[in-house]
């Protein structure tokens, strides 16, 4: 293939990738997104082929097959309650790819360049393994939390802002070192260590920024995960940008520059909605900079059954669903929509209010609730419903718990004081949804749970919300 060909190829598949960002942001638009982005990415693989500056075929094909089938294979067979786990694991991936090209990059005798060439070669390796290296660590710590793995709970380390400097200031100078070619304790590494080729500070380099991604995100509470996700997605795009750099590849530097640069704008739409400042929630996890001990929930819960929630929701006019994890775990939205399809054809005004950071990942619960096929026209985001619960008869809260915390506004010392939540206490009724009295993923108790107008229904939320649909139709 013509190298103008291939050009052309790489500029339809950009535009491509460009609808398909501009298609995942509404909805009703995602799927049509989804399959510009399948069309653009498989004419750049093909268009990558045939341009000659691939030889083995033989290794490339054995690739894309064994890549595919697990794409295959995850899409097939992974929960829609694992997806945030799998999205922080290929977030992984991608930096984990840009540190193995990184270090091939830097071992490859057959490139020949010299003067100022050389100096942002060397320094396109450089950063590419840094940022390669600290998505690759942050975002198994992010899959280990988001399993459950690990507790979701921030680890914060004495001193650990200065840790975090002492780890910046270690690279810039390790990057100094590397970039002047200066030689290092030789002998006691590898053998890909080459006198004066300033493979040690490289190696050095990329044990801090694997220790700096676990670090980092190790001291992120579990309220943060979904900004934390977004991150790492911005992250991933950043270290495929290095890696078009570093391999001369103009799609892979604009496609990563894509990912890279509206994974970091949705972390800031994200954090603005949450009252939250973006680099505060890398430099520690939710509630750090709080002082105190956040007040202790007293009272006692009020239980309801399936057949007093049924008449409740019948006698109430307006009705707001939110939803939670624990809808996705229990896999309860398409019960969940079919309550609504029913309370809607009685005349009732139901709606779903959702909150930013509700589940693991961003849109998480629009993607549940697109799956169960409820209709866009009544989900709406939580800025769009807040003010109007006082008009709310009956709030059923599914699964959910930080998000309808109110300590969250009136507590100080509360870990989650100052994050934006659903205020459902404001209705005439709310319902919770859960197993248990414990507490949600960032670990703080919640004082709805006590309140006058609070009835708990206890059980797993399908099994609940199948009996409460039962006693509807009867």
């Amino acid at each position: 293939m013509s190298h103008s060909l291939v050009t052309m190829s790489y500029i339809i598949a950009t535009i491509l990738f460009i609808l398909s960002l501009s298609g995942l942001s509404n909805p009703e638009s995602s799927r049509r997104g989804n399959y510009y982005g399948i069309l653009g990415m498989a004419i750049a693989i093909i268009a990558t082929a045939l341009s000659g500056s691939v030889t083995a075929y033989g290794m490339l094909i054995l690739t894309v097959l064994v890549g595919g089938s697990i794409g295959a294979f995850a899409a097939a067979k992974v929960a829609m309650t694992q997806m945030p786990e799998l999205v922080a694991i290929m977030h992984s991936l991608v930096g984990l790819a840009a540190v193995l090209v990184g270090f091939a990059t830097f071992m490859d005798n057959s490139i020949h360049i010299e003067g100022v060439e050389k100096t942002i070669h060397e320094i396109e390796i450089y950063a590419g393994i840094l940022i390669g290296a600290v998505t690759f660590s942050g975002s198994v710590i992010a899959f280990c939390k988001l399993s459950e793995k690990i507790s979701g709970k921030p680890l914060l380390l004495p001193a650990r802002h200065w840790l975090n400097f002492i780890l910046l200031v270690a690279a810039i100078a390790l990057g100094f070192i590397y970039l002047n070619q200066i030689e290092i304790g030789e002998g006691s590494l590898p053998m890909l260590m080459m006198e004066g080729s300033g493979s040690v500070p490289l190696v050095l380099m990329t044990i801090i920024a694997l220790f700096f991604g676990v670090h980092m995100v190790m001291a992120i509470g579990g309220a943060d995960m979904p900004v934390v996700v977004s991150m790492l997605n911005s992250y991933s795009g950043w270290a495929a940008a290095a890696t078009g750099f570093m391999l001369g590849n103009d799609l892979l530097i604009v496609t990563g520059a894509l990912v890279g640069s509206s994974g970091a704008i949705l972390s800031y739409i994200m954090c603005h909605a949450m009252n939250r400042n973006f680099f505060s929630v890398i430099a520690g996890g939710f509630g750090g900079g709080t002082s105190g001990e956040a007040a202790v929930v007293e009272g006692e819960v009020q239980p309801i059954n399936a057949e007093e929630t049924a008449q409740l929701l019948l006698s109430a006019k307006s009705i707001m669903i939110i939803p939670g994890y624990g809808m996705a775990v229990a896999q309860a939205q398409h019960t969940v929509n079919d309550i609504s399809k029913l309370l809607r054809e009685k005349g009732k005004k139901v709606r779903f209010g959702i909150h930013p950071v509700a589940g693991r990942m961003p849109g998480h619960m629009n993607v549940l609730l697109a799956e169960a096929k409820v209709p866009y026209d009544i989900v709406f985001e939580m800025d769009e419903i807040n003010e109007d619960f006082p008009n709310v008869d009956v709030s059923i809260v599914i699964g959910a718990n930080d998000i309808v915390n109110p300590s969250a506004l009136d507590d100080p010392n509360s870990p989650i004081a100052g994050m934006p939540v659903l205020e459902c206490w404001k209705g005439g009724t709310t319902i919770v949804l859960k197993r248990s009295m414990a507490s949600g993923y960032a670990g703080v108790g919640n004082p709805l749970f006590v309140l006058e107008n609070t009835r708990m229904l206890f059980g797993d939320a399908n099994a609940s919300m199948q009996a409460v649909l039962k006693a509807l139709q009867g």
